[in-house]
């Protein structure tokens, strides 16, 4: 048997319900070598048993945490652990398909790319739709003030529809969904921000690969599913609030500003500072206050010597 070349880091996205299905789907349909280490974010404790026998029956590394932890800090843990050439970065709600990692592999190597993703779908009811094919980036001046534009292609457009139109391309952008990295690219551009809690971190990826002079793929022929949440389960509300709450996403919003250089009133700063999601912390206001005691209030994450499950 071959040497793996590559390692799968898998992180927490926003919840933990869909881990089965994930990691299932990642031994069924991966037929390439591979080196697997599993962050588990301080899961419920039906998932980390899971988790803890799966690793067992296929011996892969499972690091857990004693806390929450954001996706950016989940990469970092499981980055210092990866010594094969590349690694892939795959969230826990994502289901892969039969040839995925081949097909990023071939793109890595006959394009020479520092990264490479796929197709990222979203699974709906009816049909399957566009979460990420790749885009554009780009910083302009605006009345002497530095702005960012991201245009994303075929995003929310139905799959069979857009299918014939998919080539591998080089792309600006990157979705965390899953994504290959040629691993040397990190000694040139450090580790993940993880100032950058819940926004803009794929964004964040692409330009610091770019500033780096690294390039950019979308392998069309790869194929993967964001699971979308739209049904929490009781035990994944405390996780999912944390992820998408307010504080965490003004803070991450205005840090990237300052990063890039962008100013206040640029329209990609101003646009996430409108979208913030006034309405879905309102609709789950009784929660949050009935779990704020679970939360240190320092950094905003909770204190898991107070927050025990049974």
């Amino acid at each position: 048997m071959s040497y793996p070349k590559v390692t799968l880091v898998v992180v927490p996205h926003e919840c933990f319900q869909y881990t089965e299905e994930s990691l299932e789907s990642i031994y069924k349909y991966t037929n390439v070598p591979f080196k697997l280490i599993y962050i588990d974010g301080y899961s419920p404790n039906k998932i980390r048993q899971y988790i803890e026998a799966k690793s067992q029956e296929k011996g892969f590394s499972l690091i857990r945490t004693d806390k929450y932890v954001s996706s950016n800090q989940a990469r970092n843990i499981g980055l210092k652990y990866v010594d094969t050439e590349y690694v892939v970065f795959l969230n826990n709600d994502v289901l892969v398909t039969a040839g995925w990692l081949n097909k990023l592999m071939h793109c890595i190597e006959e394009t020479n790319a520092s990264v490479v993703s796929p197709i990222c779908l979203q699974a709906t009811s009816y049909k399957p739709i566009i979460h990420s094919a790749g885009g554009t980036l780009e910083f302009q001046y605006r009345d002497g003030s530095l702005d960012l534009f991201d245009r994303r292609l075929f995003i929310k457009k139905s799959f069979d529809q857009v299918q014939p139109l998919l080539k591998r391309h080089p792309t600006q952008i990157v979705d965390f969904s899953c994504v290959l990295v040629r691993t040397a690219i990190f000694r040139q551009i450090g580790s993940f921000d993880e100032n950058l809690m819940n926004f803009a971190q794929g964004i964040d990826f692409s330009l610091s690969v770019f500033a780096a002079g690294g390039t950019i793929y979308l392998e069309s022929e790869s194929i993967v599913s964001y699971l979308k949440t739209t049904e929490l389960k009781l035990s994944d509300i405390p996780y999912y609030l944390l992820i998408w709450n307010y504080v965490w996403k003004r803070k991450s919003i205005h840090h990237f500003q300052e990063k890039w250089g962008l100013a206040k009133n640029a329209k990609f700063i101003t646009d996430a500072l409108q979208q913030l999601n006034y309405s879905a912390n309102l609709t789950f206001q009784p929660l949050k206050e009935l779990i704020k005691p679970f939360y240190d209030n320092e950094n905003y994450a909770i204190n898991p010597r107070v927050f025990k499950r049974s």
